[in-house]
């Protein structure tokens, strides 16, 4: 290792130390601090965030990347990630950086009220300053890395993916939907209404069953905590994960189903490899292969006929009532049913992709300019309309059910259906690896599954791109097919 690579490391080191107090104030920000605490926050976590973006672009960085030699693959790859890093933070002044994360923090704080309220002109004053700004950096991106500006927010989410990539894979899912939704509806109808569950289902009663299932997937708690959120989402660091859910006393789905999915990115994290924490290459491989870790658990293993037969007993020992409300061909048809709903988190997978095809053309529209924040709720509903044939009745349920741009994310939803993709082809793949999976699974056996994900995703950190993860992991990269094969399995067989 030479001097240079090595103060490069100590370096990295202490950004990511950073960016783990920046995590935990996130979380905070989500799960606990009370209102009046929003403008301090949004200050401290500019602060930090200014404090990173000075490290990572100070002239010795530069100095010693251009010395630096690494020998092995671990430490190449994570020189060529310090690399790039490099390049994408020295585009931005740290006064911008700082901006945008008061901007961001302010805008969330304001969403709150707005979604409660569905009152979109609340917010927009705000949502217009996050726009412009996330504008300014995409055009500052644009610059130093040769990408168009949109491209240069979204390789921040997942690297080496663009619109490009992007566009022909959803307007071809766009046509197969058009085909497949009605067949699914039509098989629906013809099976019949699915029996009720008996709720209510006690909050409390929810909460513990939601970790112990958690637990069995093999998230630690030594290191984790559940607790509650708007908008459910996982974060921390891998040794002090903090997922959240919220809790509906009249539908256990949803805490449930939201609670597998944050402990599929949970697991993520805290597979990483611990000899590479905090450094870039033990980071995860962007958010498209995090999304695919929380798919398929959530949609790949939990909702599955194996899966779904063991939940349904510990549903009924929970809760009580019929217990042949709890049978497997019943929560398949209340956990795999298809609708075309308004709200993206409880879209069946089926429609899901529609969802974030929408906001794939509305924010790349937002960032290049086409399209005024001001004309979003009108664009949103447009667009939902052409997609799925209906519109929300209003902005809580329509441009203000997200978190995302809000608070900043723009470039990320593309993340979610190329996820779920991988998904599907990670899944097939560790069919053929491990005999027996499905059986496992049948019995709440979820450590076959997890061991294999651990050796061929977690644990190799961001080593390899996606496309390189997917090869190394099933022999080839991204096979759009392998998801509407999954799709026409699950929603187009009459039996």
């Amino acid at each position: 290792m030479s001097e240079a690579y090595a103060r490069l490391k100590s370096r990295f080191a202490r950004i990511a130390t950073l960016g783990e107090a920046s995590a935990m104030l996130h979380w905070d920000a989500s799960a606990m601090m009370p209102p009046a605490g929003g403008a301090a926050r949004g200050e401290q976590l500019a602060v930090l965030a200014g404090l990173g973006h000075e490290l990572l672009t100070a002239p010795e960085v530069a100095e010693d990347l251009a010395a630096a030699t690494a020998e092995g693959k671990w430490d190449a790859a994570n020189l060529a990630l310090m690399r790039r890093a490099h390049r994408r933070a020295t585009a931005l002044p740290t006064a911008l950086v700082e901006a945008r994360e008061r901007a961001n923090a302010a805008c969330e704080k304001v969403w709150r009220t707005a979604k409660a309220g569905a009152d979109f002109a609340l917010v927009r004053p705000y949502l217009e300053e996050v726009v412009a700004l996330q504008r300014e950096t995409a055009a500052a991106l644009s610059t130093a890395l040769g990408l168009s500006p949109y491209d240069a927010l979204m390789d921040g989410y997942q690297p080496g993916i663009g619109a490009a990539d992007v566009e022909p894979v959803f307007t071809a899912y766009e046509a197969f939907l058009r085909e497949a939704l009605p067949k699914a509806e039509a098989i629906q109808e013809r099976r019949g209404a699915p029996l009720p569950l008996p709720g209510p289902f006690p909050v409390e009663t929810q909460r513990v069953l939601c970790r112990a299932l958690s637990a069995r997937l093999g998230l630690d708690y030594d290191g984790a905590r559940l607790d509650e959120s708007l908008h459910p989402f996982c974060g921390g660091t891998p040794t002090d994960i903090r997922i959240t859910t919220f809790y509906d006393p009249e539908e256990v789905g949803k805490a449930l189903m939201g609670v597998l999915h944050e402990t599929g990115h949970a697991l993520y994290e805290a597979g990483l490899p611990a000899a590479w924490a905090r450094q870039p290459v033990g980071e995860a491989s962007g958010m498209a292969a995090h999304e695919s870790q929380s798919l398929i658990i959530e949609m790949q293993a939990c909702r599955s006929d194996a899966f779904l037969g063991f939940l349904g007993g510990e549903l009924h020992r929970a809760f009580g009532g019929d217990p042949a409300a709890y049978a497997t061909a019943n929560l398949a048809r209340h956990w795999r049913r298809v609708s075309r709903g308004f709200i993206r988190v409880d879209a069946d997978e089926l429609t899901y992709p529609a969802h974030i095809i929408l906001r794939f053309r509305l924010e790349r529209a937002l960032i290049g300019g086409e399209l005024a924040v001001r004309d979003l709720p009108g664009a949103w509903a447009e667009g939902f309309r052409a997609l799925l044939g209906i519109a929300p009745p209003d902005d809580a349920k329509g441009c203000l059910q997200d978190i995302h741009w809000h608070d900043g994310a723009f470039g990320y939803f593309p993340s979610y259906t190329l996820g779920a993709m991988a998904a599907a082809q990670l899944m097939g793949a560790a069919r053929r690896a491990v005999p027996g999976l499905d059986a496992a699974m049948g019995r709440g056996e979820m450590a076959p599954l997890v061991g294999w994900l651990h050796t061929h995703v977690h644990g190799q950190g961001s080593r390899l791109g996606f496309q390189d993860l997917l090869r190394a992991a099933t022999g080839k990269p991204l096979d759009t097919a392998d998801f509407t094969d999954h799709l026409r399995r699950r929603y187009l067989q009459e039996a």
